[in-house]
């Protein structure tokens, strides 16, 4: 909330809401519309990542439905529990591990990154880019360089896992056996396997390819959202400002924060549009209003799931625990 005090600080709210007023609405309701075909993508990327033990993979609706759920989830709880509630409505939906499901995701954060830096790259080479761009006091350029290193040493150490899993699980095995009682020294080991397991799309160069395809797919289209709301708002700003914005953004709520990133979508939306010399007034409406519409869709789609599967919010919050996990090597 403090972020969202220091956006609003010396911001007119009657320009504020005059700027929303004067948006155009069929815009907006497109900008909405593009912002939630995100989520189907998001569902057919997932069901690449995450399989069967023998490769085939799960149905589409269950997966569907903890998707939905886990983002109504981020949408109305603190700290990212929006993940872990996927990965358990999936884990009580599909024959599958909560801490598989939980790899999956990590896997899944892995490419928006790289995915995510690849196209704020292409932003900021476009000759449009404003020369000599700061944020707190850094290059962009320097900071994106920065992160994906940061990223591919993830991605280098996630395919490391995925291929070569037997000496991190011995790692794992001597580390938890002498510094852990014997009752609870095989929990590490177990959900080190089951994120390994969640790791293995990384070991099928036809899966790894698809996945990096749906992945472009889902962030160009959440930049022609960004984009399509610029022209709601009237903003005459190259399109590829959409890149940079939503990637800013992406990197800004990935760290655990408030329901929903409130005031952390908003600060990175007006630190991005500040470079391209947008009014702070206009900048921040722009910003309120396309995260609330866009929050609307998402969140109603997961309370709908929810109900479908007998499940309540409280359930999600206090993370209850999966079914105990087989021994490494099993089955889900």
């Amino acid at each position: 909330m403090a972020l969202l005090a220091w956006v609003l600080y010396k911001i007119d709210p009657r320009k504020v809401w005059a700027d929303a007023q004067h948006a155009n609405g069929w815009l907006l309701l497109l900008t909405v519309f593009v912002a939630t075909l995100t989520f189907p993508v998001r569902a057919i990327r997932w069901r690449s990542i995450l399989r069967e033990g023998n490769g085939q993979p799960f149905p589409f609706m269950p997966l569907w439905h903890a998707m939905t759920i886990g983002f109504m989830a981020n949408n109305l709880l603190p700290a990212r529990a929006g993940e872990f509630a996927r990965a358990y409505v999936a884990s009580r939906q599909l024959p599958v591990r909560f801490t598989t499901a939980l790899g999956s995701i990590g896997v899944e954060r892995i490419f928006d990154a790289l995915v995510m830096l690849a196209l704020m790259a292409v932003a900021i080479a476009a000759p449009s880019f404003p020369a000599h761009a700061l944020v707190r006091g850094r290059s962009l350029s320097t900071i994106a360089a920065s992160t994906a290193l940061l990223f591919g040493l993830l991605l280098a150490v996630a395919l490391l896992m995925a291929n070569r899993p037997g000496p991190w699980l011995a790692f794992i095995e001597r580390f938890a056996r002498r510094v852990l009682p014997v009752s609870a020294a095989d929990r590490p080991i177990r959900f080190l396997d089951g994120i390994i397991e969640g790791l293995a799309v990384l070991k099928s160069p036809a899966r790894f390819a698809g996945v990096v395809l749906w992945s472009l797919v889902l962030w160009i289209t959440n930049a022609a959202a960004f984009a399509i709301c610029f022209r709601a708002f009237g903003l005459h700003i190259p399109i590829e400002a959409a890149l940079l914005l939503q990637g800013i953004i992406g990197f800004g709520v990935a760290v655990p924060s408030t329901p929903s990133f409130l005031g952390v979508f908003e600060a990175a939306t007006l630190l991005t549009l500040k470079l391209y010399s947008v009014d702070p007034s206009l900048a921040v409406s722009y910003a309120l209003t396309y995260h609330l519409t866009t929050f609307l869709p998402i969140t109603l789609l997961g309370l709908w799931s929810l109900s479908r599967l007998h499940l309540r919010l409280r359930d999600l919050g206090s993370a209850p625990p999966p079914p105990p996990s087989p021994p490494p090597g099993g089955t889900a």
